[in-house]
């Protein structure tokens, strides 16, 4: 009050021209003979430091009071050495005991939301009454007790939680405060990558978990993709780590997962596939093609996805030829020319097949124009293709050298379809073959039960039964260089038989004994 009065004399009594000296002077003495007084000086912080204090723990107080007096120290020289240490002092006791306290309470997402509240308080009186030059001691007291004293208890309490639970706004306020404190954004680093590291090895190493790996890891990436760009505002480094991260547990299994990968692109390229449009179908692709470029065993990948893609092509399976050759493009463009040349090569093999039938139809009709021919020049004969007894001469190899198989017609069908690929279904030969279904199944028992087992069959047994697969046997051993499969014959029946006895004899091949009826003679 006093030095209210005795500046408000200065500004109604004195000169225009000697305001400012005497104004100065009037301070100059208010200083050196009231507030330098150590008691009154003491007592005046004390009681702006009880005024704030009581406005921290959530009274109103006059803050109009705080202003005046604040500005005065400050227009007096004093603010900084009289008050500003003592009031960094007592914030800086304030919010350590506070934080302790709090941490132990409060769930994290609280926390966090109680950590804003108290910097926008803060910044806050800045506005309002304190010293500017305040402010940036102050904001990094509240920020270090507060934050940076517990930034592992933090990490270790809550953000597993937080990101296991998807809580994107929790999130966001933790990366937005972590940024504020020194050493903040690293330990946020750490703790990230090692949480996708732990929940990425639950889905990879388990191989019950195997069915739903490959989606289960296309969601777990869909997850961190969409923190990093809502909450970690797309930070280079919190990108990089998590690939990195990916990279590490998704290798911890060999090969698995990289057989896993390519059946599933088998899934979404097979007719049938859940995708409505070409649209949703790239867009699968692009996300396994992410997830892809981070396995080491490509070559496994390879392998597999060339036997699958040889099965889709050969029974007609594939969803999109389109979509084949986009996925071929994207698998170039990531592993090189090399890696796709062979894949390549079985489009150009459809192409072929597609001109070879052409051809073959020709042929079919040069077969008709026979027909007509040799029924003209035999009226009343019938002529039948006995397919059954056509024969071929088949060259494969082997790890143990080459081999020529001498084979029946539909011997030759079925095994012509191992160029395409090592393993096919009974079901898929079928469709690929058109040969019936009982002389298929006698067929595939001479390559794959007999004593030339060419084939191996899964499961083992006499029996072909539906459902049974069919594999190539690259370790086929045989003493000779050209074998003989023989084709396992339907048994006759009794009907049968007779029925051909009674042809013979009508069409004056055979007679039956005059004195024997159940005997039988060949007629010369």
């Amino acid at each position: 009050t006093l030095y209210k009065q005795l500046r408000q004399v200065c500004e109604d009594h004195v000169q225009a021209q000697i305001l400012q000296f005497r104004e100065d002077m009037g301070l100059e003495l208010f200083r050196n003979h009231i507030i330098s007084d150590k008691m009154v000086q003491s007592k005046t912080i004390d009681g702006i430091l009880l005024l704030i204090a009581r406005e921290r723990s959530g009274e109103a107080v006059d803050r109009s009071l705080l202003r005046s007096l604040l500005s005065m120290l400050s227009d007096l020289q004093v603010y900084k050495d009289s008050f500003e240490l003592k009031f960094l002092e007592e914030t800086n006791c304030l919010y350590a005991a506070e934080g302790q306290r709090l941490m132990q309470e409060r769930e994290v997402p609280e926390y966090l939301n109680h950590v804003s509240k108290r910097l926008e308080e803060e910044g806050d009186r800045v506005i309002t009454y304190l010293d500017h030059s305040t402010q940036k001691p102050l904001i990094a007291c509240v920020e270090k007790q507060l934050l940076g004293e517990h930034l592992t208890a933090i990490l270790q309490k809550g953000l597993d939680h937080l990101l296991d639970e998807n809580r994107v706004p929790d999130l966001t306020q933790m990366y937005q405060l972590f940024s504020r404190v020194k050493g903040g954004q690293q330990a946020l680093l750490r703790h990230w990558s090692e949480y996708i590291k732990t929940f990425g090895t639950t889905i990879v190493i388990n191989p019950e978990k195997d069915k739903d790996m490959v989606q289960d890891l296309l969601d777990f990436k869909d997850k961190v993709d969409h923190v990093i760009e809502v909450c970690f505002q797309r930070n280079e480094r919190f990108i990089n780590l998590m690939k990195e991260s990916f990279e590490t547990f998704i290798n911890k299994r060999p090969n698995k997962p990289a057989e896993l990968i390519a059946k599933h692109v088998d899934s979404k390229l097979r007719a049938g596939n859940r995708e409505a449009t070409d649209e949703e179908l790239e867009r699968s692709l692009d996300k396994i093609m992410i997830v892809f470029r981070l396995i080491h065993g490509k070559d496994v990948f390879e392998a597999f996805y060339k036997k699958d893609l040889a099965k889709r092509l050969l029974v007609g399976k594939s969803a999109s030829v389109d979509a084949e050759k986009s996925m071929l493009s994207k698998l170039k463009h990531e592993c090189g020319a090399a890696f796709t040349s062979k894949l390549e090569g079985m489009f150009k093999d459809m192409e072929l097949s597609k001109d070879i039938m052409v051809q073959f139809k020709q042929m079919i009709k040069l077969q008709e124009v026979f027909k007509t021919f040799y029924l003209g020049k035999h009226s009343g004969r019938k002529l039948q293709w006995q397919t059954t007894l056509g024969h071929a001469v088949l060259k494969a190899e082997f790890k143990e050298g080459k081999k020529e198989f001498q084979v029946s017609l539909f011997q030759t069908l079925v095994l012509l379809m191992f160029n395409e690929g090592d393993e096919f279904s009974f079901e898929e030969v079928k469709v690929a073959t058109g040969i019936e279904d009982s002389e298929l199944r006698r067929t595939l028992q001479s390559l794959a039960c007999g004593k030339a087992r060419v084939l191996t069959k899964s499961p083992k047994g006499k029996e072909v039964e539906d459902g049974d697969k069919f594999i190539f046997n690259g370790d086929f051993k045989h003493k000779l260089f050209r074998i003989k499969i023989n084709q396992i014959q339907m048994k006759e029946t009794p009907g049968d038989l007779k029925k051909r006895i009674e042809s013979l004899i009508d069409r004056d091949y055979m007679e039956r004994d005059k004195d024997n009826p159940n005997q039988y003679h060949y007629v010369a």
